[in-house]
This record gives C-alpha cells, structure tokens and sequence, in this order.
C-alpha cells in the first residue's frame, strides 16, 4: 500500500516512524510515498511535496492519512482524496465530528473506506470495539474519560495536593496540553469525540448543541472536599439514548472511590458502552501521544490493505434530543443567593473550611447546565459536578 501523510507534526511523524520500522508482516506492507507539507517549508525528506494535487493526481497513491488537524483545508482535502478514489485514515477530530456523515456517504459513492479510529481514545481501539458491539446490541449507554490532559490535571491536583494552576503549566511543559488549553480543560475536546462516539452508536449525526461544562474553576480545596466526602473527580462525557430520544453531555463527574474511573491516572482514557447481551464493556489505555495515536492510524491502515470491513453505518435514524431524559445529583460550589437567584432548585448546605456547597437531587441535566451559566455570571469562580450512580446513573 502506498501512502500519502498530510502533516507531518507530532502524529503524522508518528505514523511514519512506525512504518519505517516496519517489525511485523503487516507494517512490512505499507509504504510512505508522499508527505505534504506547507508551502515555503523546506523539503528535508525526498518524498515532502507541497501540493495536494501532486498526491491527488498519483494513481499509485492508494491511502491519504490526514493528521493536519484543524476543519480548513482538511475537510477539503479529505473529500478530494475520497473523489479521486483513494482511502483515507484521519486522527482529525474536530473535522469528522463536525463531516462524519459527509465523509463516510462520500466514501460509499466513490467505493473507498474512510477510518477514523485514531478521533477517539488516541491508542484504544474504541471505535472498532463500538463498531463490534453494535452488530448485536443497540448501545443505549456510553460514558467515559475521553482527554488524557483533563485527567492528567485533575489526576495529580488529586495526588499532589497541588493547585490547578501548577498542574496545567506541568502538563504543558510535558506537551500534554497546549499553549491555549481551552479545548481540553473546557470540555470542547471531548464534545467532539462524544459526537463521533453516539453519532455511530445511533446512526444518526449528533449535533453540537449539548451542554458542555469544564474544569477551569475547580480548585485545590473542591478537590480536598470531594476526597472528603469518597468521590475522585473526573472530566466526562456521557450519552444516553432511550427510544429514538437521547441525551448528551460533557462535565465533572464524581466516582466513588472503587469505580475504574475514580483510579484512571495520569493521561489515560477509559470508555464505556452498555449494550443488552454485552452489559458494560470498558476499553482502557492511552488516550493521546505520538505513537499510540500513530498506532491507530496504522491499525487502520492495515486493516484497509486487508479488506477488513467496518463502519457499515447509515445515518438513517430519526432521533432527538430529550433536555429531560438524563437526571443527575449534583454538587455545587457557590452561595446559597447566588444558586437561588436563578434556580428554583431545593437543596442541602454543607460549609467545608469556609467554603460553601450546594448538595442538589435529581435534576435535569440540561436544565442544571443553564442554572450554572446563569449563576457564573454573577459567581465566575463557581464550580459543578455530577454524582455517578453506576448501572442506574443517567
């Protein structure tokens, strides 16, 4: 198989790292003939180009990977190489979830494959695995730690009683999170690897428009509190689908302290789906990273050169959003008149070394996400997270 890269950053080296290698019969396989790369860059490498149509135009090129990231040229880029009749492997999450229906109906017409399995979970193999399981089950549940920077954070804010601060310079020195790291500490990230995640598991593309909290707020003393009460705190994202009506949402969770989640360290990732015969299934690994985000783009590639078939999903289904369909307990840090001014909400009280929070039960998820938006006006500092309830959480 002859291979296009466009990119060639931290991912995109990756995978050619890993073929150059070459260790096994299948990797012996492939073969790297073109690398695209900006205009004006220098060409150090033989086969560095910088015109998509160079790649476009060579009929010997069977598979485009895409690891340039960003919408613009990529989502073009993409579709050209799927017209010219070339497979494409991406790791790209921000374009499949905002084009997963285009891409794969594009794909189909032209007779190629269009694999993302490196989107979501970074080495996992969760879109496989949700591909495999939904040959027999509907997946009405899935839940999980889906940014590794997210948890690195919180993970060692947990462990080194250290402030938020600290931690995200910490994981910025180490290259986990970036100079601007709103997309993983706001949540944004993961909104889009959920919108992948239920948009195959419904066969129907999820839209964007679902609440989405960070942790930007959250402090040493929120994390000393939880810890208090038997809880480790997690970012997630979690879906939910009963009928044709479904739930999403991104936010703090808080595990009690035997759940997998709650002992998930450092940038490591860990989904669940629930199916009916399955019952919960966990896939657990690296979530980010050069070489495990290479490897799934790699895996991928293989699996094209072996004619493995997946991802058979139409986007057929009629489905809607419930604002009432997801409930959840809730914990709360701000005052008591800052909450009430916009909620109608009862609640418990609890004062933890001077600080105030709001214990609420059995709320709508949507409609506590609005509750917050409103109290952060006046209270920016404010922070939230949700209580997990295992088999029956919502």
């Amino acid at each position: 198989m002859n291979i296009a890269i466009l990119g060639y950053g931290t991912v995109g080296s990756g995978v050619a790292l890993i073929i150059e290698q070459a260790h096994t019969p299948f990797t012996k396989k492939l073969h790297v003939k073109h690398i695209l790369i900006r205009k004006g860059k220098n060409k150090i490498l033989s086969t560095m180009c910088d015109d998509i149509h160079t790649i476009l135009n060579d009929k010997d090129c069977d598979t485009v990977v895409e690891t340039m990231g960003g919408i613009e040229p990529a989502h073009t880029y993409i579709l050209q190489a799927l017209k010219s009749g070339k497979h494409v492997v991406t790791a790209n999450k921000a374009v499949v979830a905002k084009y997963l229906q285009e891409f794969i109906e594009c794909a189909k017409e032209n007779h190629v494959k269009f694999y993302f399995e490196a989107t979501t979970g970074g080495g996992i193999p969760w879109i496989e695995g949700l591909d495999k399981a939904m040959r027999i089950d509907e997946i009405d549940h899935i839940y999980g730690i889906f940014n590794g920077t997210s948890n690195y954070i919180l993970d060692h804010m947990e462990r080194y009683d250290a402030d938020f601060d600290k931690i995200l310079k910490e994981a910025q020195s180490l290259g986990y999170a970036e100079a601007d790291p709103s997309a993983d500490i706001d949540g944004f990230d993961i909104r889009n690897k959920l919108r992948i995640s239920a948009s195959l598991a419904y066969a129907f593309h999820v839209p964007e428009d679902f609440p989405v909290y960070g942790i930007r707020t959250i402090t040493k003393q929120d994390i000393t509190y939880f810890k208090h009460l038997g809880y480790h705190i997690r970012l997630v994202a979690k879906t939910k689908r009963q009928g044709n009506k479904y739930g999403c949402v991104v936010e703090p969770v808080l595990f009690p302290q035997n759940e997998i989640e709650s002992n998930t360290k450092n940038n490591y990732n860990v989904i669940t789906l629930h199916g009916k015969t399955i019952g919960d299934l966990k896939f657990y690994g690296q979530g980010a990273g050069k070489l495990p985000t290479a490897n799934a783009i790699v895996q991928d590639m293989i699996d094209i050169n072996e004619n493995t078939t997946r991802f058979e999903t139409s986007f057929t289904n009629q489905m809607h959003y419930d604002k009432s369909l997801c409930l959840c307990d809730y914990i709360v840090r701000t005052s008591p008149k800052a909450f009430g001014a916009f909620s109608d909400c009862s609640y418990t009280l609890d004062t933890y070394q001077g600080c105030e929070y709001l214990h609420i039960k059995k709320v709508a998820v949507y409609l506590m996400h609005q509750y917050m938006r409103e109290v952060m006006k006046t209270d920016p500092n404010a922070f939230m997270a949700s209580i997990f309830e295992g088999e029956n959480d919502d």
